[in-house]
């Protein structure tokens, strides 16, 4: 069946008992697909039916009829729902989980109600999530009148229970979201997005997105009367409030209980990071490659983490380079004590390696979804998380380790219910039982008794009842079919006591129950199911005396997070001979024996380089040099060596001195936007607008070969302009290379620009690459010896020589215009001989071509305005080459 069959246009009351409860519970989820608990399937239908079967490749049937018409349906079992969830999940699809309720034996259909909505950003279990990442929803609230420019953002992550809302400008709230990389985005259906972002959204209704109602919604989580604690008012961040009390309320509308471990809400401000932009963080392949792949990237670089929380940590803190540098110096002080004690950090690695992901775990608690093996791996990690206390020095005698001590170790009392509660080996789901030890609950203990030691009792009762009766050959036994029974042949029939009861004739034998064989059956028949059902009362309560905890669990997970990053970035700092920066006050970006923390790894012999940069007195530097030859590399590494030491990262070089530092820009490669219909220019005028506008004099800036998407000249112009503005307006600490010689000279214009060069050799017509950064400009581009690198054709390499010596001569001598690409005046017989035999001629720009083609008295004056300007311009450019 390929087209989705639709619902019977029929009343309510038409449609079977089952089919009117499925069809209630659609409406009330209709943007859902709803799965519907029957008995050990999770069933689908109609248009649901459909579109699982063809995202899930499952058989769409039909069975029975509801309204006169058949049932299309599709169906999972309920055992394999989490393989089923994530496709579904990961295809866009939000799912309604609606489970069954009551005695399956009983009169009429089952009670059913929706238990969980799934989506892509409120999954919890181990095996729908990337441990290793986590998966935040984040809601946008727009502003209004005055405040239109504005957007509320709010973060809540639910695996881990994070919960942080701040206000932005529309310029910067890209930048944001891809700092925080939602799983799923939320904002009013009645507004337009002004970024196109890169995940899963949520439009919903506008209603929702009154600041009253998220007031309410906040307040009443987290009992309290206003949100001064924690840093908001109605006054001065509506938009926050409004984002905030919408993820929330979203977020517990999916998993219909309460949100206990969401315990606080941080407030965000510009001022805790350094500012990176979307194009910077892709840029410098923090986390992934520009081609989207987990490596080479710094995170793979710098990932030695021991477990997923740690990993997780390191993640967040790339993104989230920080100002506060008391908090920096802490972490690194912290990674200068394991980078020393390699042997105490083996230790404490191998302590982490038995420790399970217990911020997620401790998530699962609260939710009520928590497994009995991830309760055995919070009882199990109590020992190691011990050991690693013990290893730490004590706080009074080294106060960095105060944080991290009085978060550890985990609760007396929780560890010794865990194990008082649970055997050695409890199963993966709570619905096989045999989760709790012997001793923990009588009942229990009784119920797996008489499960367990029915084989005796049947011994007993045989032997009990051949003495009582005198019948040597009686039976007791049992089957599938008839239970427990006593046989006895028909030759002692004679000797059978009034109180059997007959159950079954047989050919040579006949089948009785006994009053007390009957009461023993039935309770050996109930055990199993009963002690399953004990099992789930207790693990129930289990849970519920569990959630107390959930906020010591969280804090104890959040210090081995950053204890395992902590130890990761010391390892790296050990094995790639990284050490620690120095921080100043006055705007200064020194670096010794610089390398690129990820291109190291990746070649055999890596050449370092240093960096001077100061406010007065070497603020620009123009890098020049040939393709190939390392500026771009040598660019990433000031910016990723910037961007460790605001981690609180040791960095890779051998001295560093570090001034205030607020944000990191880039203008880097060049790629068309396609989708938005922007060339490959446009991007780059774009990107270079924004570093205009938002750069600062405590900016970091690398511009990358600004203005090469358009005509010489042009390029020229917007190169020297930029570098201008960044030097004289901006006032940030700018690198800037470029192939433009002529930019060269603005280092005897400009008071603190100064220029360095990537240096090559040329032997011959080959070229070696040094990759050594030394002062002052290159001497020239190398451009024709990297195109005979790149397999050029010699024939082609001749005429470029050729034409480049006359474009050379004509720059200096000739007249404005376009140049003539086929002057031969100066070629060998050799070279002519493979040169086009067009006779030399002067073609002027297309935008001069009003002049001949119209009467200039007849062209308006605003185009004849155009037109002189952008011949005065040319003509400078020409005769006057110096800036």
């Amino acid at each position: 069946m390929n087209t989705a069959p639709k619902r019977p246009d029929a009343p309510l009351a038409a449609h079977t008992p089952m089919m009117r409860q499925y069809l209630e519970l659609k409406a009330q989820h209709p943007d859902a697909l709803l799965l519907f608990r029957m008995g050990d399937f999770y069933e689908l239908f109609y248009e649901d039916a459909a579109t699982a079967a063809r995202v899930l490749d499952l058989t769409l049937t039909t069975r029975g009829q509801s309204a006169g018409e058949p049932i299309p349906m599709a169906g999972i079992p309920y055992h394999a729902l989490e393989n089923y969830l994530v496709r579904l999940v990961r295809a866009g699809y939000v799912v309604a989980i609606a489970e069954q309720f009551g005695d399956p034996k009983g009169k009429g259909p089952m009670t059913r109600a929706v238990t969980r909505i799934v989506t892509a950003g409120t999954l919890t279990e181990a095996g729908l999530l990337d441990e290793r990442r986590d998966a935040p929803v984040v809601a946008l609230a727009p502003g209004k009148g005055r405040n239109r420019s504005r957007w509320g953002v709010a973060v809540l992550t639910l695996s881990s229970g994070r919960f942080a809302a701040f206000e932005s400008s529309e310029a910067t709230l890209e930048s944001h979201l891809e700092r925080l990389q939602p799983a799923e985005l939320l904002f009013p259906d009645d507004c337009t997005l002004p970024v196109t972002p890169a995940t899963a959204v949520r439009p919903l209704p506008p209603w929702r997105f009154h600041v009253t109602r998220a007031f309410a919604t906040l307040t009443e989580h987290f009992g309290v009367a206003d949100l001064a604690a924690f840093g908001f008012s109605l006054a001065e961040t509506p938009l926050a409030i409004t984002a905030a009390g919408v993820a929330l309320a979203y977020v517990a509308e999916t998993q219909k209980t309460a949100l206990l471990h969401i315990t606080t809400l941080a407030r965000e401000t510009t001022e805790q990071y350094v500012a990176l932009d979307p194009t910077t963080r892709r840029n410098l392949e923090l986390t992934e490659t520009l081609r989207g792949e987990a490596s080479p990237t710094l995170l793979s670089t710098l990932d030695f983490t021991q477990t997923a929380m740690g990993c997780r940590w390191l993640r967040h803190a790339l993104h989230h380079p920080l100002r506060d540098r008391n908090e920096i110096l802490r972490r690194q002080a912290l990674i200068a004590f394991w980078r020393n004690n390699t042997q105490l950090r083996q230790k404490a690695n191998e302590s982490l390696r038995r420790i399970a992901d217990l911020e997620r775990i401790a998530t699962r608690i609260a939710l009520g979804s928590v497994r009995p093996k991830e309760l055995a791996a919070v009882r199990d990690a109590a020992e190691p998380v011990a050991h690693l206390v013990a290893l730490l020095p004590a706080a009074e005698a080294d106060p960095i380790f105060a944080r991290t001590l009085e978060a550890l170790p985990l609760p007396n009392e929780l560890v010794a219910k865990l194990n008082a509660a649970l055997v050695a080996d409890p199963p993966l789901l709570a619905r096989d039982g045999g989760i709790f030890a012997p001793g923990y609950d009588a009942e229990l203990d009784e119920l797996r008794a008489l499960r367990a030691d029915s084989g005796a009792f049947l011994l007993a009762l045989e032997a009990q009842e051949r003495e009582r009766t005198g019948i040597p050959n009686l039976k007791v036994e049992y089957n599938q079919v008839h239970g427990y029974y006593i046989e006895v042949s028909k030759s002692h029939l004679d000797k059978v006591p009034p109180s059997y009861r007959r159950r079954q004739t047989l050919k040579n034998a006949e089948r009785f129950i006994t009053p007390e064989l009957k009461a023993f059956e039935e309770r050996a028949l109930a055990a199993e199911e009963q002690a399953l059902a004990r099992e789930r009362t207790l693990y129930a309560s289990l849970i519920d005396w569990l959630k107390p905890f959930v906020p010591a669990l969280q804090k104890a997970a959040a210090a081995l997070a950053e204890l395992d990053a902590l130890l990761s970035l010391a390892h790296a700092a050990e094995t790639f001979d990284w050490h620690p920066p120095t921080f100043v006050d006055t705007p200064t970006l020194s670096f010794e024996s610089l390398r690129h923390p990820v291109v190291e790894r990746q070649v055999d012999r890596f050449i370092p380089n240093d960096l001077e940069l100061d406010s007065e007195t070497r603020r620009l530097l123009l890098i020049t040099g040939p393709n190939m030859g390392g500026k771009s590399t040598y660019m990433r590494a000031v910016a990723l060596a910037t961007l460790l030491a605001h981690i609180g990262s040791f960095v890779p070089a051998k001295a560093a001195t570090i001034g205030p530092i607020d944000a990191i820009y880039t203008r880097i490669g060049a790629s068309d936007d396609l989708a938005s219909g922007r060339s490959t220019f446009m991007v780059e005028m774009s990107e270079a607008a924004y570093i205009l506008r938002h750069a600062g004099p405590n900016s970091l800036v690398l511009m990358d070969e600004v203005g090469r998407g358009t005509s010489t000249f042009d390029g020229m112009a917007l190169a020297h302009a930029i570098a201008w503005h960044l030097h004289e307006k901006n006032r940030s600490l700018t690198l800037f290379s470029t192939h433009y010689f002529e930019l060269t000279e603005l280092s005897e214009a400009l008071s603190a620009c100064a220029n360095v060069h990537v240096a090559a050799a040329e032997y011959g017509e080959r070229i070696v690459f040094l990759h050594e950064v030394r002062e002052g400009p290159a001497s020239q581009s190398y451009g024709l010896h990297v195109a005979a690198l790149a397999g050029v054709p010699r024939e082609a390499l001749t005429t470029a020589r050729r034409v480049l010596a006359a474009m050379e001569r004509q720059r200096h001598h000739g007249p404005p215009g376009q140049l003539s690409l086929f002057d031969t005046s100066d070629a060998t017989a050799h070279e002519t001989s493979h040169a086009p035999t067009r006779q030399p001629t002067l073609e002027w720009p297309e935008w001069l071509l009003p002049l001949a083609e119209k009467d200039p008295k007849t062209l308006p004056l605003a185009e004849v305005v155009d037109l002189l300007e952008r011949l005065h311009e040319l003509l400078s450019l020409t005769q006057q080459p110096h800036f």
